[in-house]
């Protein structure tokens, strides 16, 4: 067993650094490929779901279209994100931390910002890149999620299947499911990060831009609501992750005016 635990603490050490590619995914290549093995090999260690069979292409995509939902939205503190990315791969277990509404505030008055203007923007910016980003994981998520009802619906029919097949099966379908309720979780905990910090703005350096922010974070939280129907509401305390993100509901701007004009 210690040889085991120092293997995989070299081996967290090697993944520690993300590589990002375009549109949020990871980058293609050997060096986050080691992450995601060092990740696999891990959660198995702790007992968790690990599948040995291969990803799906529709897998895969699923996997990099969470990229985004599970890295941090202000993602300048480097410790950070390597903690953020030994999670997304599951080197460490998502229990691990706090959640911490304030954060994306804390990241985005400590910038160097030529002018109050520049952080509304960068809100604006990041709340509207998640927001076309959830149509397509939905719809990979969609996919996959029919495709593992196919895989188990069709256990009965195969004439020759071992426990190690079915367990594997069984697991997989377990990985899929909870990639998805996590992903959920955290795409409702940053609206709530992206509303705290609009509401500490708009205290701290008042400004027209506030509105125009307020739109954009109630578009988000309507297709936030994509994600709802894939799982049951219970499927991330299902996964153990119900103490990462609790719920967020985000009332719209009708029922919880931000700024009232004359």
């Amino acid at each position: 067993m210690p040889r085991k635990l120092a293997g995989l603490g070299l081996l967290v050490l090697l993944g520690s650094c993300a590589q990002e590619g375009d549109f949020g995914r990871p980058k293609a290549g050997a060096w986050n490929s080691l992450v995601e093995t060092t990740g696999t090999l891990a959660a198995r260690e702790r007992g968790e779901p690990a599948s040995r069979f291969p990803l799906t292409d529709e897998e895969r995509v699923l996997r990099d279209r969470a990229w985004r939902f599970l890295m941090p939205a202000a993602g300048h503190d480097a410790f950070l994100d390597v903690l953020a990315n030994l999670t997304r791969t599951r080197v460490l277990p998502p229990a691990w931390r706090v959640p911490d509404v304030a954060a994306y505030h804390a990241t985005l008055i400590s910038e160097s910002f030529r002018s109050p203007v520049s952080r509304y923007r960068r809100l604006s910016e990041d709340a509207t890149a998640d927001g076309r980003l959830i149509p397509g994981f939905a719809a990979v998520a969609a996919r996959v999620t029919d495709a593992d009802a196919l895989r188990l619906r069709s256990l009965p029919f195969v004439k020759v299947l071992d426990d190690f097949d079915v367990r594997n099966a069984a697991m997989r379908v377990a990985e899929n499911r909870c990639l998805i309720a996590w992903v959920r979780l955290e795409v409702g905990g940053r609206v709530a990060r992206y509303r705290y910090a609009l509401e500490h703005l708009v205290i701290e350096v008042p400004g027209p831009e506030a509105l125009g922010v307020e739109r954009i974070l109630a578009a988000l939280d309507g297709r936030r609501a994509l994600l709802e129907p894939l799982l049951p509401p219970d499927a991330a305390l299902r996964c153990g992750l119900a103490g990462v993100e609790a719920p967020v509901t985000v009332l719209a701007p009708a029922e919880r005016p931000l700024v009232t004009k004359d």
